[in-house]
């Protein structure tokens, strides 16, 4: 473990290039086992899954050739070999999940690992892949474990599972890309990276309709083949140094910022008095931001952001709202109506003398604009959360320290690089 040591009360100001989109890239490399044709994917972060995904497809005999310096993967399947798999797919990531179709399409039979089934946010069900892949043509057997089998391949089918899932929506587009005849989902996630994977899997020769939408139609092909593929720059990324220029009250430009997904993140934003100008490809904030709570004109209710599944505000993104929120004049509510423990790192913002109060696992109000101080706090294994809890610290003249916060590293490439280029005083210890 690793921890922040922040000499914070500087505005951040400068130029930032975003990474890779983790939560794009995790799909879309295990979407490279569909096929035995070279695949070249372009800007990939250099982060711990990526890692672990290069070394599980090495080990199992694929090429790889990852041009760290360059942010290029370029792999080959054809010589992977099912009979070195024993059955675990890699360790403490939760987004093996991933691999389930595309390696059960190779091998035709797969035990499910005992490591997939939760995080620091919550439990995650295995559920709703289970019913995704029987229904895709995949038998389930309980006898010693979960073991999955899939004897003529896949085969079209129409299904509405109970909720958007965006990794339940990613095997969905996998196996039925390969399967025989036509597939719907109804209640599909469509969050940016969900619809880059289909975009993905569309230029290796998929037919998908619907993409960006709540109902996916896919009409499965004989196979799919290689390509050439960049991957899009990462929203969250995006967003946090956004924030961080906002909270510290500097001026911070970042590029190739996807503003088409930016209309509601913007409005989010809005409410806690800061202004997102977009020139292009480029994303602004401007310095000296007066951090304050629009108040609605419904005056009788609270300012509230609420996080759901794409269209709604990004979940994810939350932490980095509530740290804005701590610093911005009024109350506010965050609704976070995906996960259970989203909100397990309250106590630690109380610490910096944030005002928090927790309604229920799911929302709490912030009364910003409170007398804060430099402390040490200790960062959850949520990312953002982390990202969050730095965002104050900087925020606050004097030394702090963030412990345990290299889970910072799981999704932002050179994190503490980019800091230093605009200004802040942070190391790792």
């Amino acid at each position: 473990m690793a921890d922040l040591i922040v000499n914070g009360g500087k505005p951040l100001s400068g130029t930032i290039t975003p990474s890779g989109n983790k939560n794009s890239v995790l799909p879309i490399l295990c979407a490279t086992l569909l096929t035995d044709d070279k695949v070249t994917l372009h800007n990939v972060p250099n982060i711990t899954d990526v890692e672990k995904l290069v070394s599980f497809f090495t080990e199992q005999g694929s090429k790889v050739d990852w041009d760290r310096a360059a942010n290029t993967v370029t792999l080959s399947h054809k010589t992977f070999d099912p009979k070195r798999l024993n059955g675990e797919l890699p360790a403490g990531m939760r987004s093996s999940v991933l691999l389930f179709p595309p390696i059960l399409q190779r091998m035709k039979k797969l035990l499910i690992p005992s490591n997939t089934k939760g995080c620091s946010l919550g439990i995650r069900e295995l559920d709703p892949h289970l019913e995704i892949l029987a229904k895709l043509g995949a038998r389930i057997s309980h006898q010693g474990g979960v073991t999955l089998s899939l004897k003529n391949g896949y085969r079209g089918a129409r299904h509405w599972p109970d909720y958007m899932s965006v990794t339940v929506t990613e095997n969905f587009a996998m196996a039925a890309a390969l399967a025989e005849g036509e597939s719907v989902l109804f209640n599909a996630a469509s969050e940016p990276h969900v619809q880059d994977l289909c975009a993905v899997l569309v230029g290796m020769g998929a037919k998908i309709e619907g993409v960006g939408t709540s109902n996916l139609t896919i009409t499965g092909v004989k196979r799919l083949h290689g390509g050439t593929f960049t991957i899009n720059s990462d929203h969250h990324e995006i967003v946090t140094f956004l924030a961080l220029g906002a909270i510290t009250g500097g001026e911070v430009r970042v590029k190739n910022s996807l503003p088409h997904h930016f209309d509601l993140i913007d409005r989010a934003f809005g409410k806690l008095g800061v202004q997102i100008i977009h020139r292009g490809d480029t994303a602004i904030v401007r310095k000296n931001q007066q951090l304050r709570v629009t108040a609605p004109f419904t005056t009788n209710l609270l300012p509230r952001i609420e996080a759901a599944p794409w269209p709604y505000f990004p979940v994810d993104l939350l932490p980095c709202m509530i740290a804005l929120a701590v610093r911005a004049e009024g109350p506010i509510m965050f609704w976070n109506k995906v996960y259970e423990s989203g909100f397990n790192w309250m106590s630690e913002l109380a610490k910096f003398g944030a005002h928090v109060v927790v309604s229920d696992p799911h929302r709490i109000t912030v009364f910003g604009a409170k007398p804060l101080r430099p402390t040490t706090v200790e960062a959850p294994y949520i990312i953002r959360a982390a990202v969050a809890l730095y965002m104050i610290a900087a925020s606050i003249p004097g030394r702090s320290v963030v412990k345990n916060a290299d889970t910072i590293n799981r999704a932002h490439p050179n994190f503490v690089e980019n800091l230093r280029s605009l200004g802040a005083e942070v190391e790792w210890k």
